[in-house]
């Protein structure tokens, strides 16, 4: 049975683990041969070693989705190797810089706030400043953000999180404009997901709290958190023919919890 995205070429930035990772399994999965970014080189590696041993086709290139000649290379190197671009999950993201704790708004270092926006929002945006391009020359695309329930509600503690992702929701209902050129752009919205980066700040946070991953669970009306596999399968419904009249849309997967 033939793949939802056969033939196509899809680009994953944030592939070395979680999310990314698990996207970047389904779309082979589907079909797509995947061009997959990371910082970190070894996970990211990993990840392409995982889908050429299920026969899929994948390559890793190292970018850092801050540095706009590391994106713009990154969706070259998708070009260069495919001859191509079909579909982007725009998915690097960062919760702060590693060792800082939340802090209230007012306590938040410029140093955190600046990384932050810089990967989580401004990464999103040079991706597609380069993505949108390519795919306008061949007549039309998919792309998906990674945005965050806390793109579209509040959170404590973490205000340079919450806003990047906010800027994400919105930056995706802006470049929305390219639907008549046949590209659609949409976001998806994550709840707690069981990856490294929940993992450390639960872990963080429960230093203060004992209670804290129970506590997170009863958030989420299904009961428990939700699995980057869970995440990954939005994901490529979005870019797939399935979804050919959604564009502009944050599409929640978070097992209910903004719905309360």
């Amino acid at each position: 049975m033939p793949g939802r995205l056969d033939g196509k070429v899809a680009l994953v930035t944030g592939g070395g683990s979680g999310i990314g990772r698990a996207t970047a399994l389904a779309f082979a999965r589907e079909g797509a041969r995947v061009v997959l970014a990371d910082i970190m080189v070894e996970a990211g590696e990993a990840t392409v070693r995982m889908i050429q041993e299920t026969s899929g086709e994948a390559v890793f290139c190292k970018a850092d989705v801050s540095q706009a000649a590391e994106v713009q290379a990154l969706v070259q190197t998708a070009v260069d190797t495919y001859g191509r671009l079909d579909c982007a999950h725009n998915n690097a993201g960062v919760e702060g810089l590693r060792g800082v704790a939340p802090a209230p708004t007012a306590d938040v270092t410029e140093e955190n706030w600046d990384y932050t926006i810089n990967v989580n929002l401004k990464g999103v945006w040079l991706c597609m400043k380069y993505e949108i391009p390519q795919m306008l020359t061949q007549g039309g695309g998919a792309i998906v953000n990674t945005a965050s329930i806390v793109g579209l509600v509040g959170g404590p503690t973490i205000a340079a999180y919450v806003a990047s992702k906010h800027g994400v929701v919105g930056l995706t209902k802006t470049a929305a404009e390219c639907a008549p050129a046949g590209l659609r752009i949409n976001a998806v919205c994550p709840g707690f997901i069981r990856t490294p980066m929940v993992e450390r700040f639960v872990e963080q946070a429960s230093r203060e709290n004992p209670r804290l991953t129970e506590q997170v669970t009863a958030l989420h009306p299904l009961g428990r958190l939700g699995t980057p596999e869970e995440v990954a399968e939005v994901v490529v419904w979005l870019c797939s023919d399935a979804a050919s009249f959604v564009t502009g849309h944050t599409m929640t997967v978070d097992g209910g919890y903004v719905a309360q």
